[in-house]
């Protein structure tokens, strides 16, 4: 199976053994989350906050 690669493609990861979610926006930048809804807007909102 190959990973899907673009500038348009996010990933999200549970952090095991939290309630956390990490999101990883197509131009690398991590953040760490707790309400999956802010963790959307941030995706969504790029580039702004978004800094590797």
């Amino acid at each position: 199976m190959n990973a899907l690669t673009g500038d348009r493609v996010f990933r999200i990861h549970w952090v095991l053994g939290t309630d956390r979610l990490r999101a990883v926006c197509h131009c690398s930048a991590e953040r760490e989350f707790e309400d999956p809804v802010e963790l959307w807007a941030w995706l969504l909102d790029h580039p702004n906050g978004h800094t590797s």
